[in-house]
């Protein structure tokens, strides 16, 4: 029997044709950086051929058959996913199993709710969670180590489907006692961009914040003129602001979670334009379960906020 490659050596290749760096490759495949070094040495030596040109130093530089198997190997990982999603379409709804992303600005206030909506709806089916960032959930979509993602939008969606679930409105938290607090609704004009803390980049929320900073002052002004403090989580944001260290947009699943109970915080509502994120699911394009996908909607119906 002639010997083939395996899908993961595949998404080995795909992965480090994209990215062009090992390290950021076995993080996108979930492996360690000697793992997928491994595998595509071993791709070589099954088929005696040279895929990466090692006099290039530390550059990672295909050869000419090493770039004419990425495209190949893109189509074969397609065709296999392909295969696998026309099996899985001809059962029962998620009967199988499904591979889900969630960003780390959701994960935590709905996460729960959700896989024990999905338990009960769909009791068949065999769940496997991963949390991280937009940009590499993405990556990892993209690649077939992933069947769908829980995203806030807007984002950097290019290259798939989304279906948008409910709208998560940002809400202002000010330190108790903040100048701020004598609005009930805070016009966005009114609030200090140099006060306004942050995501770390990386982060879409980052990202929506400083959007909701531009609506109130110039982009000049905003780039100029951001916050020393950023984070990692919303939960420090959040204590930050406790402390006393600025200000910050938070989106009210957050907000029901997270500060209800606290004296030292306060919250209000900001006035002009709607500011809000949406909350929805992304997938591959052309994906065959696409319809099955959007059949998970239910499980987020008593979650709207």
């Amino acid at each position: 029997m002639d010997i083939l490659p395996s899908p993961q050596q595949l998404r080995y290749l795909i992965a480090l044709s994209e990215q062009r760096h090992f390290g950021r490759a076995a993080n996108v495949c979930s492996v360690t950086q000697s793992t997928l070094s491994a595998g595509i040495l071993n791709l070589e030596r099954q088929f005696d051929v040279s895929i990466l040109d090692r006099t290039a130093g530390k550059r990672v530089v295909f050869t000419p058959i090493g770039e004419e198997v990425i495209v190949q190997a893109k189509a074969a990982l397609q065709g296999l996913e392909s295969v696998r999603d026309i099996i899985n379409f001809s059962q029962e709804p998620f009967s199988s199993s499904l591979k889900l992303g969630i960003i780390p600005t959701i994960a935590p206030y709905i996460l729960t709710p959700v896989i024990h909506n999905i338990k009960n709806i769909y009791p068949k089916l065999t769940l496997n969670i991963h949390e991280d960032l937009t940009e590499s959930l993405m990556e990892k979509l993209a690649i077939g180590f992933l069947d769908l993602l829980i995203i806030a939008m807007p984002c950097d969606c290019s290259g798939v489907e989304t279906y948008a679930l409910f709208k998560d409105d940002f809400y202002l938290i000010i330190p108790k006692n903040h100048i701020l607090e004598q609005f009930d609704k805070v016009p966005l004009q009114k609030i200090d961009i140099k006060e306004v803390i942050s995501l770390q980049d990386g982060h879409c929320l980052r990202d929506q914040t400083l959007d909701m900073c531009r609506q109130g002052q110039s982009f000049k002004a905003v780039t100029d003129a951001q916050n020393d403090f950023t984070a990692s989580s919303l939960k420090t944001v959040i204590n930050m602001v406790g402390a006393g260290l600025g200000v910050a947009f938070i989106p009210k699943m957050a907000i029901e979670s997270e500060i209800v109970d606290r004296t030292d915080i306060v919250v209000r509502v900001l006035d002009g334009n709607p500011t809000c994120r949406t909350i929805g699911l992304a997938w591959r394009r052309n994906s065959l379960r696409a319809s099955e996908f959007k059949q998970l909607e239910k499980v987020f119906q008593n979650l709207k906020m």
